[in-house]
């Protein structure tokens, strides 16, 4: 049988043997919980072992994938390739990121399969970056990242982005939908059921 702790906002519950039976002892918090930052986890239970360069090899699609995009740098650059910017001075002029840190985002995401580097000058040798398929196919996140930013974390004043169609140029409001059953995929829809 596995132990595991329960949390509340007073108290912090974890599992104690005593005499071959499980016990909980519940400790009361000091002051209310707070979180200084959403990288801060709120449930004290979370397992703070496990580092950044771990979640490749987690079982949760969520951690893999945010081993290859979950840094802010890596969505930026990424939002710049969508645009058409390709060349490393443009991307870092508009980014007003460091050289190493740009360098270092755009190997992570080659390595990952996300960009290919292709020359476009033989001398001296300059090489652009261009989105693989498995790198468009990212496309659809940023979309709803910034239809959530725009509806939840909106800018003074209108929107800053607009999405709008290619074909007709008419705004649209994307929706992510079932395949299968045209059903929108809601929290209260859909379940993520871990493999076995």
């Amino acid at each position: 049988m596995v132990s595991r702790c329960s949390w509340s906002l007073t108290h912090l519950c974890l599992p104690a043997a005593t005499n071959q039976r499980t016990v909980k002892k519940c400790i009361p918090f000091r002051n209310s919980l707070s979180v200084s930052s959403l990288s801060e986890p709120v449930n004290p239970c979370y397992d703070t072992r496990m580092k950044w360069n771990d979640l490749q090899s987690e079982a949760c699609p969520v951690a893999r994938g945010l081993s290859v995009v979950g840094d802010r740098w890596t969505m930026l650059v990424l939002r710049d390739c969508f645009l058409g910017v390709r060349r490393f001075e443009q991307m870092q002029e508009r980014l007003g990121i460091t050289r190493h840190v740009l360098a270092d985002r755009l190997r992570k995401l080659e390595a990952a399969g996300v960009l290919r580097r292709e020359p476009y000058q033989q001398r001296p040798l300059r090489q652009e970056y261009r989105l693989t398929e498995r790198g468009k196919a990212l496309y659809p996140m940023l979309v709803s990242l910034i239809e959530w930013a725009n509806a939840h974390v909106p800018p003074p004043g209108e929107p800053s982005v607009t999405l709008v169609s290619r074909e007709t140029g008419d705004p649209i409001v994307p929706v992510l939908v079932d395949a299968n059953t045209g059903e929108k995929i809601t929290h209260m829809t859909v379940n993520a059921l871990r493999a076995e």
